[in-house]
Order: structure tokens, then sequence, then C-alpha cells
């Protein structure tokens, strides 16, 4: 096993911890971490705290997602 990073979600350290089987090649088991990394939003956490966003603005950007939704939702109906 081979741990590539150490992340830190609520507080709390977690560590990737990719398998690697014998002969296993390095661009797969890179892939396989590169997707496991993706998935726990670290970048997308860090990228979310570089600024301060209003709560009237979060509302705002909320409300359209919904209406975004709520539109395609309409037009798979009909």
């Amino acid at each position: 096993m081979i741990t590539f990073a150490h992340l830190t979600k609520g507080g709390v350290n977690i560590m990737l911890i990719i398998p690697i089987k014998d002969g296993e090649n390095i661009d797969r088991a890179l892939k396989r971490y590169k997707r496991k990394f993706d998935k726990t939003g670290t970048v997308r956490q860090l990228r979310a705290r570089t600024a301060f966003i209003k709560p009237s603005v979060k509302n705002r950007i909320k409300i359209q997602k919904a209406a975004y939704i709520q539109n395609m939702k309409d037009g798979l109906e009909s």
C-alpha cells in the first residue's frame, strides 16, 4: 500500500490510501488516486474558502440553481 496525501475534513486528518497490486502500472494507481482525491472535494473546499461570499449572494445562487433545475425538469416533461 502507498499513502499519497494527508487531507483534513472537518478538522479530522484523513489519509488517502491506495493499495497497489504487484505488477500494477503506476499510471493506473495515479488515476485511482486522482479519482479518490476528487471525491473528497478538497480542491472545491479550498477554492470556496479563498473569498468570503455574503449569505445573500449564497441564497441568490441557491435560488438560481433551483430555478435552473426546475426549468430542466419542466422541459423534459413536455
